[in-house]
């Protein structure tokens, strides 16, 4: 899953506007240097929903050491029901501008892990184990 370290993108621009549930506005440049994790996901999405487990226990592992963006290409009523039905916690937000051309995706679910120096990490498209040892060690490196 780890991209190897020769191959490795950076970001072009920390510049992306996102909405959280409550309407409160963000940018991805108040998280530059911080470790950084991206999932594009929807309610309509079955692999979505099959990993989303795995990464409300990473979610709940890491929340404080690591930036967590869980980004709804869906209609706000249903992601709202969605995570109060399943009693998910995790941060959801909204895109109001593109992502950086490095991380624009059109496949559900996609995740990214990003490094201190914006680069990154992993690019996975389709369902994983989020909440395993293997992740785990690898947040633990990145964060150090």
């Amino acid at each position: 899953m780890e991209i190897d370290k020769n191959k490795r993108e950076k970001l072009s621009s920390y510049d992306w506007q996102l909405i959280d549930l409550k309407g409160d506005r963000v940018n991805l440049n108040e998280f530059k240097g911080k470790v950084i994790v991206v999932n594009y996901w929807a309610t309509w999405c079955p692999p979505c929903i099959a990993e989303m487990p795995s990464l409300q226990g990473l979610y709940d592992d890491y929340k404080s050491k690591v930036v967590f963006l869980f980004v709804a290409n869906d209609e706000k009523e249903k992601v709202e029901k969605f995570v109060i039905d399943k009693n998910h916690s995790i941060p959801i937000y909204f895109q109001i501008s593109q992502a950086p051309p490095q991380m624009q995706s059109n496949s559900l679910p996609t995740t990214y892990i990003i490094n201190r120096s914006g680069e990154i990490v992993v690019n996975k498209t389709g369902a994983a184990d989020w909440d395993s040892k293997k992740v785990k060690d690898l947040l633990d490196e990145l964060i150090q």
